[in-house]
Protein backbone atom coordinates (compact mmCIF):
# COMPACT_ATOMS: atom_id res chain seq x y z
CA UNK A 1 0.00 0.00 0.00
CA UNK A 2 1.36 3.65 -0.48
CA UNK A 3 0.39 6.34 1.88
CA UNK A 4 0.76 10.36 0.61
CA UNK A 5 0.41 12.70 2.90
CA UNK A 6 -1.84 15.50 1.78
CA UNK A 7 -0.54 19.25 2.11
CA UNK A 8 -3.61 18.83 5.41
CA UNK A 9 -2.00 17.50 8.49
CA UNK A 10 -2.91 14.29 9.04
CA UNK A 11 -5.06 13.62 6.31
CA UNK A 12 -3.58 11.16 3.97
CA UNK A 13 -4.22 9.26 0.18
CA UNK A 14 -4.05 5.61 0.17
CA UNK A 15 -3.25 3.60 -2.41
CA UNK A 16 -3.95 0.02 -1.86
CA UNK A 17 -1.88 -3.00 -3.54
CA UNK A 18 -4.53 -4.73 -6.20
CA UNK A 19 -3.78 -7.94 -7.54
CA UNK A 20 -5.59 -8.42 -10.72
CA UNK A 21 -5.61 -10.71 -13.73
CA UNK A 22 -7.83 -11.40 -16.48
CA UNK A 23 -10.30 -12.42 -14.16
CA UNK A 24 -10.38 -9.78 -11.96
CA UNK A 25 -9.03 -8.16 -9.09
CA UNK A 26 -8.83 -8.49 -5.28
CA UNK A 27 -7.70 -5.75 -3.21
CA UNK A 28 -7.64 -5.27 0.91
CA UNK A 29 -9.87 -2.26 1.91
CA UNK A 30 -9.28 -2.01 5.49
CA UNK A 31 -6.67 -4.37 7.51
CA UNK A 32 -6.30 -2.70 10.91
CA UNK A 33 -2.72 -3.47 12.07
CA UNK A 34 -1.51 -2.49 8.68
CA UNK A 35 -3.64 1.06 8.02
CA UNK A 36 -2.49 1.92 11.76
CA UNK A 37 1.60 1.09 11.03
CA UNK A 38 1.89 2.34 7.32
CA UNK A 39 -1.21 4.98 7.38
CA UNK A 40 -1.41 6.31 11.43
CA UNK A 41 -4.97 5.86 11.35
CA UNK A 42 -4.94 4.12 14.98
CA UNK A 43 -8.82 4.96 16.04
CA UNK A 44 -11.17 1.98 15.47
CA UNK A 45 -14.33 2.63 13.96
CA UNK A 46 -17.76 1.89 14.64
CA UNK A 47 -20.10 2.78 11.83
CA UNK A 48 -20.01 2.24 7.68
CA UNK A 49 -21.92 4.17 5.13
CA UNK A 50 -22.63 3.63 1.77
CA UNK A 51 -24.73 6.40 -0.65
CA UNK A 52 -25.66 6.31 -4.26
CA UNK A 53 -25.57 9.72 -5.84
CA UNK A 54 -26.26 10.48 -9.52
CA UNK A 55 -23.70 12.85 -11.64
CA UNK A 56 -23.60 16.18 -10.58
CA UNK A 57 -24.86 15.75 -7.07
CA UNK A 58 -22.37 17.40 -4.80
CA UNK A 59 -22.76 16.33 -0.86
CA UNK A 60 -21.11 18.37 1.75
CA UNK A 61 -19.22 20.39 2.81
CA UNK A 62 -20.33 18.16 6.43
CA UNK A 63 -18.81 17.53 10.03
CA UNK A 64 -20.17 16.49 13.48
CA UNK A 65 -19.51 19.46 15.39
CA UNK A 66 -18.73 17.71 18.95
CA UNK A 67 -18.66 14.87 18.26
CA UNK A 68 -16.82 14.64 15.43
CA UNK A 69 -15.95 11.85 12.69
CA UNK A 70 -12.77 10.32 12.00
CA UNK A 71 -13.67 9.27 7.74
CA UNK A 72 -11.90 6.25 5.70
CA UNK A 73 -14.05 6.80 2.34
CA UNK A 74 -13.18 5.48 -1.53
CA UNK A 75 -15.98 4.84 -4.02
CA UNK A 76 -16.68 1.12 -4.82
CA UNK A 77 -18.54 2.22 -8.23
CA UNK A 78 -18.46 5.89 -10.31
CA UNK A 79 -16.04 9.03 -10.22
CA UNK A 80 -15.59 11.67 -7.42
CA UNK A 81 -14.23 14.60 -6.66
CA UNK A 82 -13.80 14.21 -3.24
CA UNK A 83 -13.02 17.22 -0.60
CA UNK A 84 -11.56 17.57 2.66
CA UNK A 85 -11.56 21.04 4.75
CA UNK A 86 -9.86 21.01 7.97
CA UNK A 87 -11.49 22.52 10.69
CA UNK A 88 -9.25 21.70 13.74
CA UNK A 89 -8.94 25.34 15.25
CA UNK A 90 -5.05 24.20 16.57
CA UNK A 91 -3.69 22.58 13.46
CA UNK A 92 -1.17 24.26 11.17
CA UNK A 93 -3.74 23.46 8.04
CA UNK A 94 -6.46 25.01 9.82
CA UNK A 95 -8.91 26.05 7.05
CA UNK A 96 -7.10 24.71 4.22
CA UNK A 97 -8.64 22.15 2.03
CA UNK A 98 -7.52 18.97 -0.02
CA UNK A 99 -9.11 17.66 -2.67
CA UNK A 100 -8.72 14.52 -5.08
CA UNK A 101 -10.63 11.95 -7.59
CA UNK A 102 -11.59 8.82 -6.25
CA UNK A 103 -12.73 6.24 -8.56
CA UNK A 104 -13.34 2.14 -8.94
CA UNK A 105 -10.60 3.02 -11.48
CA UNK A 106 -7.78 4.50 -9.30
CA UNK A 107 -9.22 2.44 -5.82
CA UNK A 108 -7.56 5.25 -3.66
CA UNK A 109 -8.77 6.28 -0.56
CA UNK A 110 -8.57 9.30 1.55
CA UNK A 111 -8.52 9.40 5.67
CA UNK A 112 -9.92 12.28 6.86
CA UNK A 113 -8.72 12.36 11.04
CA UNK A 114 -11.42 13.89 13.08
CA UNK A 115 -12.31 17.49 12.72
CA UNK A 116 -12.54 17.53 8.98
CA UNK A 117 -15.34 18.88 6.84
CA UNK A 118 -16.15 16.28 4.59
CA UNK A 119 -17.52 16.78 0.67
CA UNK A 120 -18.14 15.14 -3.15
CA UNK A 121 -18.90 15.93 -6.58
CA UNK A 122 -20.40 13.02 -8.49
CA UNK A 123 -18.63 12.87 -11.74
CA UNK A 124 -19.41 10.22 -13.55
CA UNK A 125 -23.46 9.13 -14.37
CA UNK A 126 -23.32 7.71 -10.82
CA UNK A 127 -20.95 6.56 -7.61
CA UNK A 128 -21.36 4.46 -5.05
CA UNK A 129 -19.62 5.77 -2.26
CA UNK A 130 -18.25 3.89 1.33
CA UNK A 131 -17.21 5.29 4.39
CA UNK A 132 -16.24 3.91 7.61
CA UNK A 133 -16.36 6.40 10.42
CA UNK A 134 -14.66 6.45 13.68
CA UNK A 135 -18.11 7.83 15.54
CA UNK A 136 -21.41 7.47 15.36
CA UNK A 137 -23.49 9.71 13.13
CA UNK A 138 -25.62 12.09 15.53
CA UNK A 139 -28.20 14.01 13.17
CA UNK A 140 -28.49 16.84 15.83
CA UNK A 141 -24.57 17.51 15.89
CA UNK A 142 -24.24 17.71 12.43
CA UNK A 143 -22.85 20.84 10.57
CA UNK A 144 -21.59 21.81 7.65
CA UNK A 145 -20.31 24.53 4.95
CA UNK A 146 -21.33 26.40 2.07
CA UNK A 147 -19.99 24.54 -0.66
CA UNK A 148 -19.15 27.30 -2.69
CA UNK A 149 -17.64 29.08 0.23
CA UNK A 150 -15.59 32.35 -1.51
CA UNK A 151 -12.91 32.04 1.54
CA UNK A 152 -12.31 28.32 0.24
CA UNK A 153 -12.47 28.60 -3.35
CA UNK A 154 -12.78 24.89 -3.96
CA UNK A 155 -12.55 24.04 -7.92
CA UNK A 156 -15.61 21.96 -8.35
CA UNK A 157 -15.94 21.22 -11.76
CA UNK A 158 -19.47 22.63 -11.58
CA UNK A 159 -20.93 25.78 -10.89
CA UNK A 160 -24.83 24.44 -10.86
CA UNK A 161 -23.95 20.76 -8.95
CA UNK A 162 -27.58 18.95 -7.19
CA UNK A 163 -27.97 19.74 -3.55
CA UNK A 164 -30.06 19.48 -1.11
CA UNK A 165 -31.95 22.34 0.74
CA UNK A 166 -29.20 21.96 3.76
CA UNK A 167 -26.20 22.06 1.65
CA UNK A 168 -27.59 25.32 -0.74
CA UNK A 169 -28.35 27.04 2.59
CA UNK A 170 -24.86 26.24 4.55
CA UNK A 171 -23.06 28.97 6.33
CA UNK A 172 -19.93 30.19 5.50
CA UNK A 173 -16.55 28.92 7.43
CA UNK A 174 -16.42 32.25 8.75
CA UNK A 175 -19.91 32.44 10.69
CA UNK A 176 -18.91 29.15 12.01
CA UNK A 177 -18.04 29.39 15.81
CA UNK A 178 -15.26 26.11 15.87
Amino acid sequence: MKVTQTKLNDCVIIEPKVFGDDRGFFLETFQTARYADEAGIKQSFVQDNYSRSAKGVLRGLHFQKTKPQGKLVRVAKGAVYDVAVDLRPDSVSFGQWEGVILSDQNKMQLWLPPGFAHGFLVLSESADFEYKCTDYYDPSDEGSILWNDPALCIPWATETPLLSEKDANAPLLADLKL
